[in-house]
């Protein structure tokens, strides 16, 4: 089976090569969904997942259960796929429906995923939680080896990827004219953390310092999003 082309065939000029721009949007990634051919019909399944470099580069990792459909379908030579992150970071009102928008940055990766072999699993299922909650593992106990085997992790090359970006004010056709007395700008949208809840075993624990990083983070991503973007627009209308 031939790989397919990564080039973007409608507005090209969105599509981004660089790494950097890959690397920036995979570390915002909580969950990938992974597109596969299951008995001649295609499916498509979320995974929480993580970027892992387990010594042959950079890998998208995906966790799940031994018992995973995937993981089962992977077997020793492993499957085909093709994973897909998104984040919508706002949506475009112009003055039309047919010239509004959205601001997103998305990726898809395709390739052969394959299993972590059981030596590296361990080393696997860290860094993807090093990836969704950094500082984590100091907190807590280290996993257990009946724990380690009830889980998996598939591995995903990054070589294969195809990037598309828009970030940008509201790009209107040519004035109608018409009077069009409607408001027309950008409405950021982004992941943020609510209250941490503490759960019936917590007793009288703190929230860790994890916890509260995760949060803290997400608010210093939006907030740095909603601040290019607004320069972004502040440029365009001079």
């Amino acid at each position: 089976m031939s790989a397919p082309s990564l080039t973007v065939r409608r507005l090209r000029d969105r599509q981004h090569t660089d790494p950097e721009t890959l690397n920036a949007l995979l570390a915002e990634a909580l969950v990938a969904h992974v597109g596969i051919v299951r008995d001649g019909h295609p499916i498509v399944l979320p995974f929480l997942c993580g970027v892992g470099d387990l010594g042959d580069g950079p890998v998208l990792l995906l966790h799940g259960s031994t018992g995973g459909g995937l993981f089962l379908d992977a077997g020793a030579e492993g499957v085909p796929v093709a994973a897909t992150v998104t984040h919508v970071d706002g949506l475009v009102f112009a003055r039309s429906t047919f010239d509004s928008s959205a601001n997103y940055r998305s990726a898809m990766i395709v390739g052969r995923a394959t299993v972590v072999p059981p030596d590296r699993r361990a080393e696997a299922l860290w860094q993807v939680s090093d990836h969704l909650m950094p500082g984590r593992r100091a907190e807590v106990r280290e996993m257990t080896a009946k724990e380690v085997r009830a889980t998996q992790v598939l591995q995903l090359p990054l070589d294969r990827a195809s990037v598309k970006v828009r970030a940008a004010g509201v790009g209107e056709a040519p004035d109608d004219g018409e009077d069009h007395a409607v408001w027309a700008g950008v409405l950021p949208l982004a992941l943020r953390a609510g209250t941490p809840l503490p759960g019936d075993i917590s007793g009288d624990s703190p929230v860790d310092a994890s916890v509260r990083q995760v949060a803290s983070r997400l608010d210093r991503l939006a907030a740095d999003r909603e601040a290019r973007i607004a320069a972004v627009m502040r440029i365009a209308s001079v």
